[in-house]
């Protein structure tokens, strides 16, 4: 991936089995969350190839990709501070199945993600790691086979870090998860395999 003349991401040859969890490492600037962008085309890839579950996507725009089975967690959750935690997962949800299918939905991702006691409560009130917590339960709504999570414990407490280590884990029945973390405890309660971005 390039950007006029600087090279953000080049000869990535990456690979993972379905239902794998893999974290990707590196220091700042190497690449990782660029790399996360192409697979989800919010970045254009200007030279190379996206394989998923074996169809070459590379050409698909984000919706299509989603609807695909694949969803992003980024470093900043995107969330409505003004919106509770049950409207902003269940306008999510909405978009993907009928009204009464979606509510049935939200509902079953709060209790996943552990906010059944916060289901009202404004996401803007909200402490960060729920925040974070909340934005995992949207991308959850669309089903995903392959989530894309940006540093997901940035800023979290231990208690945080160990809540999400224990969400991550069970996500990982479902869905094969990219994991890009500078936390290392963390990667090693989570991941059985390491890929480096070195530069």
């Amino acid at each position: 991936m390039r950007f006029g003349g600087v090279v953000a991401v080049n000869n990535v040859d990456f690979s993972m089995k379905e239902g794998e969890l893999r974290c990707l490492i590196g220091p700042n600037g190497a690449g990782k969350s660029t790399f996360f962008k192409c697979l989800t085309r919010q970045y254009k890839p200007t030279s190379g190839q996206v394989l998923f579950r074996g169809t070459d996507i590379t050409g698909d725009i984000t919706f299509q990709i989603a609807r695909r089975g694949i969803g992003i967690k980024t470093q900043v959750p995107s969330v409505f501070d003004g919106l509770s935690v049950h409207e902003n997962i269940w306008l999510s949800a909405r978009r993907h199945h009928k009204a009464r299918e979606a509510n049935k939905i939200t509902d079953a991702i709060i209790e996943r993600i552990g906010l059944g006691h916060a289901t009202k409560k404004l996401v803007g009130r909200l402490a960060h790691g729920e925040r974070q917590w909340v934005e995992l339960g949207i991308v959850l709504t669309g089903e995903p086979k392959l989530i894309l999570l940006d540093e997901p414990t940035a800023g979290m407490t231990g208690e945080e870090v160990g809540r999400t280590t224990e969400l991550i884990r069970e996500i990982n029945r479902d869905a094969a998860l990219i994991v890009v973390e500078h936390d290392m405890q963390f990667i090693k309660a989570i991941a059985a395999q390491v890929t480096v971005f070195h530069q």
